[in-house]
């Protein structure tokens, strides 16, 4: 995910696969990165993840629960509009990219925009 490390992205992908708030020892019994890690390590990460926005927590015990604070549809538009702002031409980024899209995608894109203009 734009503006995560592969490490975080894998959490965060436990936690929207989870469907439910995790305790950090979940998430790593979870967790498949092909390498072992450390308790402390996903609990660091999970930490990290907290002060960034991207997961919320609450105290079990304890133990705290972390739960994504966006959906995965949440954090690709976040990071969509990140390479946007980015890119030094929106617009370019934006042609080019609507010339890559399907016949299903163009219909969804309209959709969209037709929804939008009706809430103005």
């Amino acid at each position: 995910m734009f503006g995560l490390g592969d490490l975080e992205s894998a959490v965060m992908t436990v936690l929207w696969d989870a469907g439910e708030p995790a305790k950090v020892r979940d998430v790593l019994a979870t967790l498949d990165t092909g390498r072992p890690l450390a308790y402390t390590t996903v609990m660091t990460v999970l930490d990290n993840l907290h002060r960034k926005g991207w997961v919320r927590r609450q105290l079990d015990g304890k133990a705290y629960l972390y739960e994504p604070a966006l959906t995965r549809a949440e954090a690709a538009t976040r990071a969509l509009r990140e390479v946007l702002d980015s890119s030094g031409d929106p617009e370019a980024v934006l042609l080019q990219f609507a010339s890559t899209v399907s016949e299903r995608e163009v219909e969804v894109l309209r959709s969209g925009l037709r929804k939008k203009g009706r809430r103005r």
